[in-house]
């Protein structure tokens, strides 16, 4: 089951404020898509929180969007920064990515972020948002979020 960006912050306000947080503090972040023979692809992305919905921009004919369009499956990770986890933790995202051909929809997204024409453009369905942090320098929490389900938090010492 996959849903929306809007669906998690309505069920789950904090969790989607912390993750948009996390991707707002830096321009690029990690993609991991497959390649045709399953192995993993990892390649830089910005990402953009529009509408309610998480977007994939990208160059046309890259190679992480033919990898999507034949294999919709991706992670994103949140650029750590300096990696300390003082900073809001990490976050990630997996889901799968639909591409968007409706010019309108691709008119109006290129109208706000004004990317370098022409674009693939993806909207993203949510299977699982995970944020990974240490607390009370004591504890590593995980806090993991699927669709349809309360979050989960794992602690350990």
């Amino acid at each position: 089951m996959a849903t929306n960006w809007a669906a998690l912050a309505a069920a789950e306000p904090e969790l989607a404020a912390t993750v948009e947080k996390r991707f707002a503090a830096h321009r690029h972040h990690v993609l991991a898509t497959l390649r045709r023979d399953g192995s993993p692809r990892t390649t830089g992305l910005e990402v953009r929180f529009l509408h309610g919905e998480l977007w994939l921009g990208m160059m046309p004919g890259s190679l992480k969007a033919l990898d999507l369009r034949r294999d919709p499956r991706f992670a994103l990770q949140a650029n750590p920064g300096a990696g300390t986890g003082t900073d809001g933790g990490d976050v990630r995202v997996g889901g799968r990515a639909v591409e968007v051909d409706d010019p309108r929809v691709k008119g109006a997204y290129g109208e706000e972020v004004e990317p370098p024409q022409p674009f693939h453009l993806f909207r993203t369905e949510l299977t699982e948002v995970v944020r990974t942090y240490v607390e009370d320098d004591t504890y590593l929490v995980v806090r993991v979020w699927r669709p349809k389900e309360p979050v989960r938090t794992l602690r350990r010492r």
